[in-house]
């Protein structure tokens, strides 16, 4: 079955000390939160997948997130914010409070 949506949710795990990682900031339980309830919604189950990944690239913003095919980058994701995505995978509008946007080669800051 092709879903309509595949959720990748960063959670990678690094020893301590260098770069903060997801998994550690909360991916894992994101995921895990995700996972049951995409497994039991009518309107969800078949249609979205959540899968957990490894790096995404924006570590010190993490938790991070991409929904595909939307394209659709969220970043900084705390368990408070997991029913805006199940909203938004439902249909709803974007989580614009965490989308990320990635810096282009003009940005100077």
């Amino acid at each position: 079955m092709r879903h309509r949506s595949h959720v990748f949710v960063c959670t990678n795990a690094r020893p301590e000390g260098g770069k903060p990682s997801c998994g550690a900031c909360g991916g894992t339980d994101i995921v895990a939160t995700l996972q049951r309830v995409v497994s039991t919604d009518p309107d969800l189950v078949g249609a979205v997948a959540v899968t957990p990944c490894g790096c995404l690239g924006p570590c010190f913003d993490g938790p991070n997130l991409v929904i595909y095919p939307e394209g659709e980058w969220l970043a900084g994701v705390a368990d408070t914010d997991v029913p805006a995505i199940l909203d938004y995978l439902r249909g709803g509008p974007p989580v614009v409070a965490r989308r990320y946007v990635w810096p282009t080669d003009d940005d100077t800051g």
